[in-house]
């Protein structure tokens, strides 16, 4: 039998409209927005299809406006597809999704757990004193040398997310990143991006964030895994319901190596990947890391219609 994995997206991914049309058609999507709503005191179908893009990205409204979605696309699918994935895993906040998915966390803990962190990422950095980017066209290493002749004691810029083998994102004070990303424009084959993210990610600017983060965690008992999920900070392993908050704790501030997640499910014998959550960043991510991988996602209508037809065509060997 074939092995399929599931795979969440996170900040990035979102983009005002974002699940419109499943949210329109779909009861199931739109009991998961009342229950955040109901949860949070947020209207959260608001913030996804009717905020500016300023507003939406403000982290403190991306991260639960993209894991809210992610997951009633996710209950949508496997109402829709009766197939269950080997292993799972989520691009930085897309963890929290595969937690879910897992078995490991109920919504009524899961979301103030969510948005808590958002606030404590927005309260650890001023607005504008930090920033990211995508760097394209350059090795890890590469990159992470640029960083290395710009930080100082002042300032801080590393290697934050090793997306694919030539995608790498990098994190820190915006000056420092700026300076980066200058360096990398006047390199040949290469591009940098800034990310339409108001707080920079995975790096020690973090630090509080993540201690504060610590201490709502020892409120929370994790359940058991039903199917294994992959973390971001330590692929090595998988998440259990003891090491779950220690590993949520350190993804604040560590790398997210997703370029090594990806190496690992082609090591477990994953044929398939599909991505549940808006646009298709990580199926093209994954296109880089593993060619031999079957891509599939479900972000709306169109794209559920045509996984869907896929699994009852093929179902039988998954």
């Amino acid at each position: 039998m074939a092995k399929v994995a599931f795979v969440f997206p996170g900040q990035g991914a979102q983009y005002v409209g974002m699940g419109l049309d499943l949210y329109n058609a779909h009861e199931t999507v739109r009991s998961v927005f009342e229950q955040a709503r109901q949860i949070l005191g947020i209207d959260v179908a608001a913030l996804c299809f009717e905020s500016p893009r300023e507003t939406l990205d403000l982290t403190v409204n991306t991260q639960i406006a993209v894991l809210t979605l992610d997951i009633a696309i996710y209950r949508l699918f496997r109402q829709t597809i009766a197939i269950s994935p080997s292993v799972l895993a989520g691009h930085s906040l897309g963890e929290y999704a595969a937690l879910y998915a897992a078995g490991a966390i109920r919504m009524g803990d899961l979301l103030p757990l969510v948005y808590a962190r958002s606030l404590y990422h927005q309260r650890a950095v001023s607005m504008g004193t930090g920033a990211m980017a995508a760097i394209i066209g350059l090795s890890g290493e590469t990159v992470e040398d640029l960083c290395r002749t710009v930080r100082s004691e002042t300032e801080t810029v590393g290697l934050a997310i090793r997306n694919a083998p030539d995608q790498v994102v990098i994190s820190g004070h915006a000056t420092g990143v700026a300076k980066v990303m200058a360096a990398v424009e006047k390199m040949r084959a290469s591009k940098a991006m800034k990310l339409p993210i108001s707080v920079p990610c995975h790096c020690d600017l973090l630090e509080p964030a993540a201690r504060w983060l610590q201490a709502d965690l020892e409120k929370i008992s994790f359940a058991d895994f039903r199917t294994p999920v992959i973390p971001n900070c330590d692929p090595d392993v998988f998440y259990t319901s003891e090491n779950a908050g220690e590993l949520l704790v350190r993804q604040v501030t560590a790398p997210v190596k997703w370029q090594e997640t990806i190496e690992k499910m082609g090591r477990l014998g994953i044929d398939m990947v599909v991505e549940i959550g808006p646009r298709r960043t990580l199926t093209g991510l994954i296109k880089r890391i593993d060619r031999k991988m079957q891509l599939l996602n479900v972000e709306d209508l169109a794209s559920l219609e045509k996984t869907a037809s896929f699994f009852e065509r093929e179902g039988s060997l998954y």
